[in-house]
């Protein structure tokens, strides 16, 4: 009798269910927390990246530019190893006329209509290095007037080793860009446009 009201006494007790329910939930609590610190991290190193890009961008349209372009950098680049020393950070100008140029190819004559240049197809050489781009920047920031993309991407692991389970990369690279156009400290030097058929 006495071991029947231990066992019935036994199937009462609730004081390790707090327990039991917390190691069904802790799992999933942990990995949605950590989901959210890296989620907030990216959100928190594209926003700076954003604003130290932006910054340097006008700091580099200004007549002075030019000859600071390494110094500029070097800020952008401190800046954010400020909030990851192992972050690798790459840079990128081109420079345009204007801003209708951004990122465009050279105009050219379809002649067989299939939507993309084909060698032996007439085009306007835009940037007169005698062959057809698909895109008429050129490397650098140009000169005076001249429109000017600046592209910045980092690179750098992720806080938490979830990536994994989830088949993503262990490696996260975001990219933050800016149009600006440079300073009119002098004549802007318009390129000459030739028709070139191969």
């Amino acid at each position: 009798m006495i071991r029947f009201l231990r066992k019935k006494k036994l199937a009462r007790d609730e004081s390790g269910a707090t327990l039991i329910e917390f190691a069904f939930v802790a799992p999933t609590f942990l990995l949605m927390l950590m989901g959210l610190f890296d989620l907030g991290y990216s959100v928190y190193m594209r926003s700076a990246l954003t604003g130290a890009v932006q910054n340097a961008a006008r700091s580099a349209a200004l007549e002075t530019g030019p000859s600071a372009l390494t110094a500029i950098d070097d800020e952008v680049e401190a800046h954010v190893q400020d909030l990851n020393s192992a972050a690798t950070v790459t840079f990128q100008r081109r420079s345009y006329f204007d801003y209708n140029n951004v990122r465009q190819p050279e105009s050219f004559t379809d002649t067989n209509g299939n939507g993309s240049y084909d060698s032996g197809e007439c085009f306007e050489d835009m940037n007169s290095n005698d062959t057809w781009d698909a895109d008429i920047g050129e490397d650098g920031v140009g000169g005076p007037n001249d429109v000017v993309l600046y592209d910045v991407s980092v690179s750098y692991d992720r806080m938490f080793p979830f990536w994994h389970m989830i088949g993503a990369s262990k490696r996260q690279t975001i990219t933050s860009s800016t149009v600006l156009k440079n300073q009119p400290y002098g004549d802007q030097i318009a390129n000459s446009v030739e028709v070139i058929c191969t």
